[in-house]
Order: structure tokens, then C-alpha cells, then sequence
């Protein structure tokens, strides 16, 4: 996994953002007790963790250090607010806004409590919302992607993250371990192979474990 570009190559959160705020759009409440990709997410608790990171990593962004950054995500359980369906996307759009300015991707930043480059903690963002996107789509059997399909350039700064590196040829995946891809496969599918999940993971049980075959 690489988490040394601290190259300030401005990238766009909008289509992650747009994506996560459509899918959560269409969770009817009666789903948000459904299983996710995540084991220990049910929906309702993958919707409250995207808020709970959608404001720290805005203001990560905004370099407005505190409680929101300083905090690791391990040692709680977010609680999914009553006013989630207003206040998901109202702090997505702060989020993509803050992503934009320029300074963000400059000097030094906190996220989960880590120390980061805000290079790289703009990348983390991107590929949280990407992942837990597909992981909201996943829990709906729904398709990742708007009509165009998955934002490419999305996914490539995704797997660039995540990819292996020369002196971390077997690392964990960032959300677990990983779980192996065909080469040719789709790259939505090998970004979520990085990620520790089975492309072919469905809400009643198939793909929950064990490589993906080609």
C-alpha cells in the first residue's frame, strides 16, 4: 500500500461523493439493518461511519485540527444521526468543496488521529468513499457507477494506493486482507480485491470468502 505520494496533484472528490450520496439517497430504513461487505457493518452502521469520516477528513482538509481528526476510528462505534439523510450530503459537498482548494493537498494534516501529508490524506478520502460506496451498492445489490460507470480516474488513484509496493509485496489490505483478482479483471474489481473484499460478495452469503478464480 502506498501512503508516500505526497505529490500535490489536486484530485477531484466530486465523483466518489456523488456516488456515495446516490446510493445512500435510495436506502429505504427498512434496509438498514441489511449485512454489508464490511462484517462489522450492518448499513445503518456504514452510513453513520461515512459521516463520521466525510467530517474528519473535510476538516483534515481545512487543516481545523480537533476531536473530528484527533479521534481513531477503532475506539467507538459511530451512531448513524436521525437527520442523516440531510446532513450525509450536506457534509459530502463540504467535503468534495474542501478536497478542491488547492492548500488541502499542501503540509502536514490529521486524520484518525495519524500525523499525514495532506497529499495523502486527500487519497485516503477518495478511496474510503469509493470503497464504502461499493459497499453501500453491494448491501442494495445495486451497480457501483452512475449510467457512465465508475469514475475512472477515481479508481486509478484508488489502486495506486493500495497496490502492493516493492518492499510490501503480501501486505494487509487496508480494510483487510486482500483477496486476489484476475490480472484482466475489471479495475472496480481489483480495487476492491486491495481492499480485503470479493468482487462477487452478495447480501445472502456467495463471496464472502476465498479468492476470486479468473
Amino acid at each position: 500500500m502506498n501512503l508516500t505520494n505526497t505529490s500535490t496533484e489536486i484530485l477531484d472528490l466530486g465523483p466518489v461523493a456523488a456516488e456515495m450520496a446516490r446510493l445512500a439517497e435510495g436506502v429505504d430504513d427498512a434496509r438498514l439493518g441489511d449485512p454489508t461487505p464490511c462484517p462489522a457493518y450492518a448499513v445503518r452502521d456504514l452510513l453513520a461511519h461515512v459521516v463520521t469520516l466525510s467530517t474528519a477528513f473535510r476538516d483534515a482538509a481545512r487543516k481545523d485540527l480537533g476531536p473530528t481528526t484527533d479521534t481513531d476510528p477503532g475506539t467507538f462505534t459511530p451512531v448513524l444521526p436521525d437527520d442523516w439523510r440531510t446532513a450525509l450530503p450536506r457534509t459530502l459537498d463540504e467535503l468534495v468543496a474542501a478536497w478542491r482548494d488547492p492548500a488541502a493537498w499542501e503540509g502536514e494534516t490529521r486524520a484518525g488521529g495519524v500525523a499525514l501529508p495532506g497529499a495523502v490524506a486527500g487519497r485516503v478520502a477518495l478511496n474510503e468513499l469509493l470503497v464504502h460506496g461499493w459497499d453501500l451498492a453491494r448491501a442494495a445489490g445495486r451497480e457501483y457507477g452512475s449510467e457512465h460507470g465508475p469514475d475512472e480516474a477515481s479508481l486509478a488513484a484508488s489502486y495506486g494506493m493500495l497496490a502492493p509496493t516493492g518492499d510490501d509485496p503480501a501486505r494487509e489490505g487496508l480494510f483487510g486482507t486482500v483477496v486476489p483478482v484476475p490480472d484482466d479483471a475489471p479495475l472496480l474489481d481489483r480495487v476492491i480485491g486491495l481492499s480485503g473484499r470479493r468482487p462477487d460478495w452478495a447480501p445472502g452469503g456467495a463471496g464472502r470468502s476465498g479468492p476470486v478464480s479468473g
